[in-house]
């Protein structure tokens, strides 16, 4: 098991929209992770923090786009995000902070 600051660097925040507030009524969680994280870290990192327990973690990268920055091209990150599923009766209020 990995130490406590190490699992805050994987969870970066959580993700609020209108798409992610329809998977809570699923039970589920989407939040911005670390680029390399993989799922049973994601999985270990939210079950420490948050103290539920996860059914399923599906990930997604979201490829950055090209955008113009003050009249140059640029281009955004990438973006992971984790869709994190819990067991029945576990709930998470992304609202608050840690």
């Amino acid at each position: 098991m990995t130490d406590k600051a190490a699992l805050y660097d994987v969870i970066r925040k959580p993700i609020i929209t209108e798409k992610s507030t329809m998977a809570s009524e699923a039970n589920a969680v989407v939040f911005e992770v670390a680029i390399d994280a993989n799922k049973p870290l994601i999985k270990e990192a939210v079950e420490t923090l948050f103290g539920v327990k996860v059914k399923a973690v599906n990930t997604t990268v979201t490829k950055g786009k090209q955008k113009r920055f003050r009249g140059q091209m640029g281009r955004r990150n990438d973006v992971k995000k984790a869709y994190v599923t819990l067991e029945e009766g576990n709930t998470i209020d992304v609202t608050t902070g840690l």
